[in-house]
């Protein structure tokens, strides 16, 4: 039996992973709209930026791939045709920066050339270097995202557990309260049992002086009258 604490936790971390890939995406967009516009230092800069954006919008295509496992099954299929739509638009913008990026003559500007230069290769370094600590830091966000995302789930199971536990206690007593309710019952009844007892005992007795006297009074009248 699936937990609904496991349930409602993917389903709130992928609605936060849904949020965050449509700022990526607005942000993406945004950038490769400005490509166009741009030759020389500036356009490879700008094409280095919608890389980074494009990466970490695969990466967070790979969570949501994950915590869409989570979701419910009647919801699910929601869910999949959006994440499908969301890879839609990705291949798309892989494409369209593959094809700004192909054009040399406008990254480069007057300085193209086949054979780039010593100061082009250091320069490319660094980008790659800046790259990856941006993807880094990203990264460790959305770990400190979902590190305090599971320690509130964590706080809400221990909550319920002790809600449960608190419960049970309830449940026990009141067992023992209805146990001890039922041995004062069982001795009501043997006391009333024991008064109907009585009270026949005494009806007897009662019935046998009314005959004693009756004939008693009999005995009498009819002595005289002898």
């Amino acid at each position: 039996m699936a937990n609904p604490l496991d349930t409602d936790a993917g389903s709130e971390l992928f609605s936060s992973y849904e949020a965050e890939f449509k700022l990526v995406q607005a942000d993406l967009t945004q950038k490769l709209d400005q490509i166009p516009e741009l030759t020389g230092e500036p356009r490879k800069a700008a094409i280095s930026a919608a890389e980074r954006a494009l990466e970490e919008a695969d990466e967070l295509l790979g969570q949501m791939r994950l915590e869409k496992q989570n979701i419910p099954s009647a919801s699910r299929p929601k869910i999949n045709q959006r994440f499908r739509n969301f890879e839609t638009d990705v291949d798309s913008y892989k494409r369209k920066l593959r094809s700004l990026a192909s054009d040399r003559a406008a990254l480069f500007g007057s300085r193209y050339t086949d054979n780039p230069t010593p100061t082009d290769v250091q320069l490319e370094q660094r980008q790659q270097l800046l790259s990856g600590t941006d993807r880094l830091e990203r990264s460790t966000q959305r770990l400190r995202s979902s590190q305090a995302l599971a320690n509130e789930t964590e706080a809400i199971g221990a909550g319920t557990l002790a809600d449960l536990h608190a419960q049970r206690e309830r449940i026990a007593h009141t067992g023992q309260v209805l146990y001890e309710s039922e041995g004062y019952v069982d001795r009501s009844v043997k006391t009333l049992r024991g008064m109907a007892r009585r009270m026949a005992t005494n009806r007897v007795i009662t019935i046998a002086i009314i005959t004693v006297l009756v004939i008693l009074i009999f005995a009498v009248i009819y002595s005289k009258f002898r």
